[in-house]
């Protein structure tokens, strides 16, 4: 081995397919065994303190420019927290837009993630070329199935677009419910989108069907560990993402706590920072921080869930439900079938609201004045759920922000299964670049936000480092 400083570092950089800033440290033990993996994410923007000072009806304005693939979860969020404070309710109507454009968000952020991010992998191969495992590699040898991804991200931006003129960082929700409404040639447009929206998730779910079928050692020993689920529910506990109650299951699949409203989250998950990582460190308090490891997200959601609200989405659901036999689904790779049957929930109740006749009403706003000091708003983003907390003062101006994104409730369930993929595929200093590539898919599952999560600005470099047990770094990768 060649131990000049320029032979001591693997790195690879910047790796495609996920967004935000971050590297990967992969620690050796004497026999040049796997001892840890550490998920670093080096980025700060601090969003929750440049708000301060700021009045709280600017929130659900400022806030969706955290992030361009979930704006609208960051503006719902907000929203709710700003009504909590001024103690009113949107209009009927304004909830059925909020919930589309909410849909539409998950729709768009679903088809990113699976059919740009990951289907390279699944498709092209995780030993494939580099420079060809990735959308542009994968449109060149499968375009229909890349064109079809690329439309259903775009029927997910539109529905946005038709409600409110703009397809990312949307205007339009506000206090009491929203500022502009949905025309019936737009509800007719959409509509028309739902037969290509839904074959575009049928192929997508024979994908990776197919994949898990084909390989399932590697699909069933992929960062399996038990952990807690947090997801929101209805009030019988069906899948809900924009206004339900929080369920906490532990890793058996029994009832932590259910039907809990989300201005408790503070009685139940407690956050730490940690030396390696501007990403926080959530846990669910109750059980501390070793043992309170809880995951969000679509595989949590679906965890927790007792069952869908629509037809197809309930059969691909009894079917995922039966991957546990009775359980929670663990494997941390199935996070990706958990996110198509969500995409495919989401195109059912999209055409359920988008035939209510109330959909094009003109009803958009209930108002309200400043009544309490404090609010909290949740909802579920795509990739889990979020939360919103706001002090003021008496004029109304921001004196506390408090921003806990899904993302950073997902850090430990990171750090867990990038050390597990990479104790069953790296092997001493020599690594092969496809078996790195399997270490960072293990962070592609979860398809993590970290410019939400840290408020990182600019694209994504994730650099991993494999080190020594004197802590060397050991070798030098580079795309």
């Amino acid at each position: 081995m060649d131990n000049t400083a320029a032979q001591k570092k693997i790195l690879i950089s910047p790796v495609t397919r996920i967004e935000g800033h971050a590297k990967i440290t992969i620690d050796l033990n004497e026999q040049e065994q796997v001892e840890q993996a550490w998920f670093h994410v080096n980025e700060f923007r601090g969003f929750e303190k440049f708000c301060e000072g700021r009045l709280y009806t600017e929130m659900p304005i400022i806030t969706p420019r955290i992030c361009g693939i979930c704006p609208v979860s960051h503006s719902l969020a907000s929203v709710k927290a700003c009504e909590m404070i001024q103690g009113i309710q949107p209009t009927y109507t304004a909830n059925l837009l909020r919930r589309l454009m909410h849909i539409g968000q998950n729709i768009s952020s679903h088809a990113l993630s699976f059919f740009h991010l990951s289907a390279p992998d699944f498709l092209m191969g995780y030993d494939a070329d580099p420079t060809q495992r990735n959308i542009l590699g994968m449109a060149g040898r499968y375009p229909d199935v890349a064109l079809k991804g690329i439309r259903l991200r775009k029927f997910g931006q539109e529905i946005s677009e038709r409600i409110t003129g703009k397809k990312i960082h949307a205007m339009g929700i506000v206090p009491g419910g929203m500022s502009m409404g949905l025309s019936e040639e737009n509800r007719k447009a959409l509509l028309a989108w739902i037969p290509e929206a839904m074959a575009a998730v049928e192929i997508g779910l024979s994908i990776i069907k197919t994949f898990q079928e084909e390989n399932a050692g590697m699909v069933n020993s992929f960062a399996p560990s038990a952990t807690m689920y947090l997801g929101t529910v209805g009030p019988h506990g069906e899948h809900e993402l924009y206004d339900g109650l929080l369920r906490f299951v532990d890793e058996e699949g029994n009832l932590l706590q259910d039907q809990l409203s989300p201005t408790r989250y503070l009685e139940f998950i407690a956050e730490r920072s940690v030396d390696w990582s501007y990403l926080k460190y959530p846990y669910y308090k109750p059980m501390g921080i070793e043992r309170g490891i809880y995951r969000v997200g679509p595989l949590a959601r679906l965890n927790v869930a007792s069952s869908m609200k629509t037809g197809m989405a309930q059969d691909e659901f009894m079917k995922f439900k039966a991957l546990g036999n009775g359980k929670p689904v663990h494997g941390t790779f199935f996070y990706h079938y958990a996110r198509l049957i969500e995409a495919m929930a989401s195109i059912e109740e999209a055409e359920r609201l988008l035939q209510d006749p109330e959909v094009t009403g003109t009803h958009l706003q209930n108002h309200g004045r400043w009544n309490q000091p404090e609010g909290i708003g949740a909802s579920e983003a795509p990739r889990g759920t979020l939360f919103h907390h706001y002090r003021t003062d008496a004029s109304g101006k921001l004196l506390q922000v408090n921003l806990l994104i899904a993302t950073a409730q997902n850090n430990a369930g990171m750090n867990r299964s990038i050390t597990e993929v990479a104790r069953q595929y790296v092997r001493g200093a020599q690594v092969a670049e496809g078996m790195l590539n399997r270490v960072e898919s293990a962070i592609r599952c979860y398809d993590p936000c970290l410019s939400c999560s840290t408020h990182a600005l600019g694209q994504m470099p994730l650099q991993i480092e494999l080190r020594n047990a004197r802590g060397e770094v050991l070798r030098t990768l580079q795309r």
